[in-house]
């Protein structure tokens, strides 16, 4: 069952947030450049992610002002604007004080309102953030001009195809199911217009003034090999925010729950809690009790297809898809195709 869509009034806009999990702290996720509250759960591994992130916190997070469902704008909202979300969601949830969690974009604003209200920020998790979104003389990470401009015109016919998908996320950029929910997660997040507006907003962002003055213990999370953000931005922020603690991931994927997922939550767990759940202790039963092959099958399964067709799309044996449908069946308490299909979005398949 989807947690309920609530709003918290901002200064000139509703926003659309959830509240998932009863953990014993507060989490505020602050997604990166655009989402969609009721979409992301139609993605599987963003839907195991997040039920990840409250499997030990209570975890709060929105759609920002212009995306997904909160109040739409024809440009990208005031940087304060977008920085004071933060503190709306957190008054509207009942949170007084949490840990942030940023992705990208929304790492920086993650940045700028624990700066603004230190007292209401327990921790930050900054993933794949940035000091800046272009180079310059003493930030060679950031884009170049050409990239910058390419992108930007990339995004006007680009941008409701989903045709970025091959730059953020490459691992999966040849399984059409994901590229169909990201071309709807595209349109329905953002408009091209407001989509060239934040990247507008985002090149203007510079946090480089501002990072020898954060004193909040401070995770900072990167793929070693992502392409559309280079590591070298967290590098950089790790020289610079006083005792912040920097993990480099393998992986090419910009989104943290594309890929390796389960390595940036047990990171982000056993710096919030200060305990590290062993990778092996799955559940015996349920969807977490799933491996990631056994999800992949059964999802496959769930769109009705054959064991020797599932075999074929990941390049393994007949003989093996059918051992993965086996175990998916027993740990999710199905048993037949047509239940597996009927349960799929249950069961975040």
């Amino acid at each position: 069952m989807r947690p309920e869509i609530e709003y918290a009034q901002a200064e000139s806009a509703s926003i659309a947030y959830q509240t998932v999990g009863r953990g014993p702290l507060d989490l505020v996720f602050v997604p990166g450049f655009v989402s969609h509250l009721d979409l992301a759960w139609e993605e599987p591994f963003l839907a195991r992610f997040l039920r990840g992130l409250a499997a030990f916190s209570r975890l709060v997070w929105f759609d920002k002002q212009g995306t997904g469902l909160s109040d739409p704008t024809p440009d990208a909202p005031p940087l304060d604007e977008g920085v004071a979300e933060i503190g709306a969601v957190m008054d509207a949830a009942g949170s007084e004080r949490a840990a942030l969690f940023g992705v990208a974009v929304g790492a920086a604003r993650c940045v700028l309102f624990a700066l603004r209200h230190p007292e209401r920020v327990s921790a930050l998790v900054l993933f794949a953030g940035q000091a800046r979104l272009l180079r310059d003389d003493d930030y060679p990470s950031g884009w170049s001009e050409d990239v910058y401009v390419s992108v930007l015109e990339r995004l006007g016919e680009g941008w409701p195809r989903g045709d970025l998908v091959e730059f953020m996320n490459p691992s999966v950029a040849g399984d059409e199911r994901f590229r169909s929910w990201f071309r709807r997660y595209c349109r329905a997040g953002a408009s091209p217009a407001l989509v060239h507006s934040l990247f507008l907003s985002c090149a203007a962002l510079d946090l480089r003034p501002v990072l020898d003055r954060i004193s909040l213990p401070t995770l900072l999370l990167h793929r070693a090999d992502d392409g559309w953000f280079s590591v070298e931005g967290s590098r950089y922020l790790a020289e610079r925010i006083p005792g912040a603690r920097l993990v480099e991931l393998r992986g090419v994927d910009h989104w943290p729950w594309i890929g390796d997922a389960d390595a940036v939550l047990a990171e982000i767990e056993a710096f919030l809690t200060g305990a590290r759940r062993s990778r092996r202790n799955r559940p015996a039963f349920g969807p977490e009790a799933l491996t990631r092959r056994e999800r992949e099958v059964a999802r496959l399964a769930a769109d009705g297809f054959s064991a020797r067709s599932i075999g074929e799309r990941l390049f393994i044996s007949e003989r093996t898809a059918e051992t993965h449908i086996a175990h998916a069946y027993l740990k999710l308490g199905v048993g037949s195709r047509v239940e597996l299909a009927r349960r799929a979005p249950e069961l975040g398949l």
